[in-house]
């Protein structure tokens, strides 16, 4: 299981890299509610905090974060945090959209994981995890990973 991970994690650290011309705008940190894995996926709501790089106002966002892969086992909630990348400064809700990207995870009793996805407005938001996430619980998870996020105003 180490091995799957450590194999899995280089995979994805080197599987979206910020796009050419990209400027880190901020730090997206996310809680992830806890559930069980269906085998062949998951969906699970995810509440955010967006803190733009130079201050301004924080932005929230929450929507669903989900895998279509192996997932199998129970979670509790998670925290995830993920340096944001875009062509430029965003303006208040442009994190808002639909993010895909590879994930995996392993977890007995505490455990990492990470989502590398791509999306938000014309497809130009990168988020590169600035930290593995944490969990708790029993579960092995590989795949690909779907984020939808909404603006909370």
């Amino acid at each position: 299981m180490k091995k799957f991970v450590a194999i899995s994690l280089l995979a994805l650290g080197l599987a979206a890299p910020a796009q050419a011309g990209a400027v880190k705008v901020g730090v997206l940190s996310c809680g992830i509610e806890g559930g069980v894995g269906f085998i062949i996926g998951s969906s699970k709501a995810i509440d955010c905090v967006f803190e733009p790089a130079g201050g301004g106002d924080r932005e929230r966002y929450e929507g669903r974060i989900g895998k279509l892969g192996v997932d199998i086992g129970v979670t509790g909630r998670s925290v995830v945090a993920w340096a944001v990348f875009a062509p430029g400064r965003t303006r208040p809700g442009a994190l808002e959209g639909n993010y895909g990207g590879a994930s995996a995870e392993a977890t007995l009793a505490v455990g990492p994981g990470v989502n590398v996805l791509v999306g938000g407005f014309n497809k130009s938001i990168n988020l590169q995890p600035v930290s593995i996430q944490g969990q708790t619980g029993l579960n092995l998870a590989a795949g690909i990973a779907g984020l939808k996020l909404d603006y909370v105003k």
